[in-house]
């Protein structure tokens, strides 16, 4: 299952969509931005999971996709 996370950065001035907590693979200025982005990629790449994170890195969400 991939997981993606989106989450801020130090100043939550914008937020980064990780695939695996790797190195981002975008930045977004609005943190609803980078929800969406994260969802589609879910959406097209299943069974996956979104993580949104607070700016200490907890999960705050967790949305799971799962194949057809």
């Amino acid at each position: 299952m991939r997981t993606y996370s989106v989450t801020p950065n130090v100043d939550a001035s914008a937020w980064f969509v990780k695939l695996e907590d790797v190195a981002p693979e975008e930045v977004y200025d609005t943190k609803t931005e980078a929800i969406e982005v994260a969802e589609q990629l879910a959406k097209e790449n299943t069974p996956s999971l979104v993580e949104i994170l607070d700016k200490d890195h907890n999960v705050i969400e967790e949305k799971r996709y799962k194949g057809l």
